[in-house]
Order: C-alpha cells, then sequence, then structure tokens
C-alpha cells in the first residue's frame, strides 16, 4: 500500500512544481482579478489568465504536440485567429462617427507613431528588423494585428508579443489616464465637442468597399487584415445579410475570442515568460503604446489650437485601435472633468481610425521586412 501511495505522489503535479510555476500562477490570479473584481475587459483577461493558471500546471500535458492547448495554438500560428477577429470587428464597428468628422482620420494615423518609433528603439536593441518590426506592432494596442505581424515575421517571439498586446489592451483603463492628464490642461479637458452628424447608408456601403480596394492595391499585405475587417463591416451595412452580420458580431468572434485568448495565456508558462528577453520585448511594448497614446494627444492638442478650442484633445488618445476600450477611457476621464460633457462618439472617429491605421502599419512593416 505504501508503495502506491508513493506511486501516485510522485505522479501528482506537486513533485514537479517550481517557484517559477508557482510566480506564474500568481500572475493569471492577479489577470483573473482584474477581469472580475475590477472588470478591466475580462472577456480577454479572464480567459488569459486561466489560461495562464493552465499552462503552469506541471506534468498536464497541455502543451505537447498532442495536448490540447498545442491545438487551440494553431490558429494563432498560422494566422488564422486574427482576420477572423477582424471579419467579426467590423461587423460591430459603426464607422459613421469617422466618417461625420474626417480629419478624426489623423489622430487614428498620429497613434501608430508609436509603433515607427518603438521599431527604431528595438533595431538599436540588437533586434533583428523582423523582431523589431514584431515587437513595435505592441504600440498600436490592437491583439490581433500584433499576432498576425508576428506569425508572419517572428514566429520564435509570438507568445511573449502576444501576451504584451493582449495586456496592454486589456489595461488601457489603467495606462492611458496617467498619460491624459499628463498631456492636457484641465480647460482642454473640459472642451464640449458638437454632436455626430448622420451619415447616410449610401456612404457606409461605399466605404468599406472603397477602403479595401485603396488598401490592397497600395499595401497588398494588409489585405488578409483590412479586408476581412471591411467585409465584416460591409454585412453590418449592406441591410441584406443579417444573419451573417449577427454571427460574425456573436458567434463567431466570442468563439474565436475564447480560443485566442486561452492560447495566448498558455504562452505564459515559466520557461517561455520568466527571462530577460521577454522582459524586454513587455516594457518595449509599454512604451510604443505609450508613445502612441501621447502621439495622438499630442496632435489632438495641435487641432483645439487650429479649431479655436474646438477640439477636445483627448479623443487623440483614443487613435490607437484598442476599440471600444480607448474610446470608454476618453469619455470616463471626460465625465470626471464634467459630468455632462459626452465625448464617446467623437472618440470614436478616431478609435476606428486607429484600427484601420494598426493594420495598415502591419502591412507596411511586412512588405519592408519582404515578408
Amino acid at each position: 500500500m505504501a508503495g502506491l501511495v508513493s506511486l501516485f505522489l510522485q505522479s501528482t503535479g506537486f513533485v514537479a512544481l517550481t517557484w517559477q510555476n508557482l510566480v506564474m500562477i500568481v500572475i493569471g490570479l492577479l489577470l483573473l482579478y482584474l477581469g472580475i473584481a475590477r472588470k478591466f475587459e475580462p472577456l480577454l483577461l479572464v480567459p488569459i489568465g486561466f489560461g495562464a493558471i493552465l499552462v503552469n500546471m506541471p506534468l498536464s500535458g497541455l502543451v505537447e504536440d498532442d495536448g490540447l492547448l498545442h491545438y487551440f495554438y494553431f490558429g494563432i500560428q498560422s494566422g488564422i485567429f486574427p482576420p477572423l477577429i477582424f471579419l467579426g470587428i467590423g461587423a460591430m464597428t459603426d464607422f459613421g462617427p469617422l466618417l461625420a468628422k474626417p480629419r478624426t482620420f489623423l489622430l487614428g494615423a498620429a497613434a501608430q507613431f508609436g509603433i515607427f518609433g518603438t521599431l527604431l528603439g528595438a533595431k538599436a536593441l540588437g533586434f533583428s528588423f523582423p523582431e523589431a518590426a514584431s515587437i513595435a506592432i505592441i504600440g498600436g494596442a490592437d491583439g490581433p494585428t500584433a499576432i498576425y505581424l508576428t506569425s508572419k515575421l517572428a514566429d520564435h517571439l509570438l507568445g511573449p508579443i502576444a501576451v504584451a498586446a493582449y495586456s496592454y489592451m486589456a489595461l488601457v483603463p489603467m495606462i492611458q489616464p496617467p498619460i491624459i492628464r499628463l498631456l492636457t490642461t484641465k480647460k482642454e479637458r473640459l472642451v464640449v465637442m458638437g454632436d455626430i452628424k448622420p451619415v447616410s447608408q449610401r456612404v457606409k456601403i461605399i466605404f468599406p468597399i472603397a477602403t479595401t480596394l485603396v488598401s490592397a492595391l497600395l499595401i497588398p499585405a494588409s489585405t488578409p487584415l483590412v479586408g476581412m475587417l471591411m467585409l465584416g463591416n460591409l454585412f453590418r451595412e449592406a441591410g441584406v445579410v443579417e444573419r451573417l452580420s449577427k454571427t460574425a458580431q456573436n458567434e463567431l468572434i466570442n468563439i474565436v475570442t475564447i480560443f485566442l485568448a486561452v492560447s495566448v495565456g498558455s504562452q505564459m508558462s515559466a520557461e517561455e515568460f520568466l527571462n530577460i528577453e521577454t522582459i524586454l520585448i513587455i516594457v518595449l511594448g509599454l512604451v510604443a503604446f505609450s508613445i502612441g497614446t501621447a502621439s495622438g494627444v499630442l496632435l489632438g492638442k495641435l487641432m483645439y489650437l487650429l479649431s479655436g478650442g474646438k477640439v477636445n484633445p483627448m479623443i487623440g488618445a483614443a487613435g490607437v485601435s484598442a476599440v471600444p476600450m480607448a474610446a470608454r477611457v476618453v469619455q470616463k476621464v471626460g465625465q470626471e472633468e464634467d459630468p455632462h460633457n459626452f465625448l464617446l462618439m467623437n472618440a470614436m472617429g478616431p478609435n476606428v481610425a486607429g484600427v484601420i491605421g494598426s493594420a495598415v502599419a502591419a502591412g507596411v512593416l511586412l512588405s519592408m521586412a519582404g515578408g
């Protein structure tokens, strides 16, 4: 009997549990806390946090070649999940605020400066161009885009980059407000912007078709992401494929999000996560995201001056691709200054421009790398 007990104990995960596993389990629990108790993007943080706990369970075999999480991760590694996520995002996105105020395209473009600024920094630190490009794309705060680009250019960095990109997307409510407050005055934060004028259905139908044609011809490498984003949006606006639109908005994107987020968490193993390269990537990702936020706000301040004080510069922070989280942050910070100031719809213009911008930036980097 004693021998059987000893054999059983040797088969448990306790015998192989290391302090590194325990550190990563605590990090997974922290992500669950932020998602459940603090409600920071629970659709992302809950599956990512639980995936991090699962992958640090010794002897479970979940990430072996025939393990469950190995098959989940195939959708990331092959580049299938990101375009499907973009299809769903397109179906959920109303480009009306952007089309009503086309100048907000510039705010979405300005926020991509964090990508190209960090690209130079990562190169200076010794990363190759494909690696630096994959790290820099984190600055767009767009998890699917970061995963897609990295899978094409530097798949050996896919784990830490996916974790960093999705972590910063989910932690937008913590990261952006201090940057916004640092770069704006109370007077600027109190600016009340006018209502968004409605855009005709015809314009909304033409926009995804025209955007796909232009982006595909100018930057062919951006077509998988931009094309799926615009197809989803065409489903939404066409008015004749409601079933497809609802499926893309609900069942499809929910299923893919589960697979993708758990797969991201599965890359948070102690062996892959607790090393200098991963920590450096996460720090550079934070720098990229911070620069992108700051660039959008600074261009917003310029628009504030040129418009005679009619543009609230905070909406520039929404130019990163974290949709609609970044727009909600702008709304929240604005209402902390004035409870009657509703900036959400004005912030959605640069926010959806950021989605397009990050996908185009990924296509540019992919083309530059010869991918």
